[in-house]
């Protein structure tokens, strides 16, 4: 069935048993005695097949109770508050900025307004005093001052 050559004939198997090890059951726990008033009900029920399972009682313990979490997190509205607050108050600036130049500029008008006025009332003084008919001339010479009189 195989030919000659000896290197293509498959290895012999050699089949290796394992023999389990064995267990050793530890010894029983000791018993703690109870509490008279904390020893549980009994309880046994019965399957639809017939068998009866007997055991103790198990009261579930209640979780308590979740609180539901908002949708939307308070950092998260205290920031959009907060960003509405600032374009609230942004936009007040602009105003703000707004009326500061507006009477600026009233000022300035003002001032350039009173300049002209006094301006003119100077001119005019200026103008009106050479014009003047009955005006009394005044010249000044040379004074001189003895003993507290005025001699000319």
């Amino acid at each position: 069935m195989y030919p000659e050559n000896t290197s293509h004939r498959p290895a012999e198997q050699t089949v290796t048993i394992h023999q389990p090890t064995p267990i050793t059951p530890y010894p029983a726990a000791p018993a703690v005695p109870l509490q008279p008033g904390g020893v549980p009900a009994v309880a046994s029920v019965v399957l639809p097949d017939g068998r009866v399972i007997t055991g103790y009682a198990i009261e579930h313990n209640q979780a308590e109770p979740v609180t539901a979490k908002p949708l939307v997190s308070r950092a998260a509205v205290n920031i959009a508050l907060g960003g509405i607050g600032f374009g609230a108050v942004c936009g007040g600036l602009v105003l703000l900025t707004t009326f500061i130049a507006a009477l600026a500029a009233l000022v300035q008008q003002l001032v350039i307004l009173a300049a002209v006025i006094f301006g003119g009332f100077i001119a005019v003084q200026i103008l009106t005093a050479g014009r003047r008919q009955g005006a009394t001339t005044v010249n000044i010479r040379k004074a001189v001052i003895k003993r507290n009189h005025f001699h000319h």
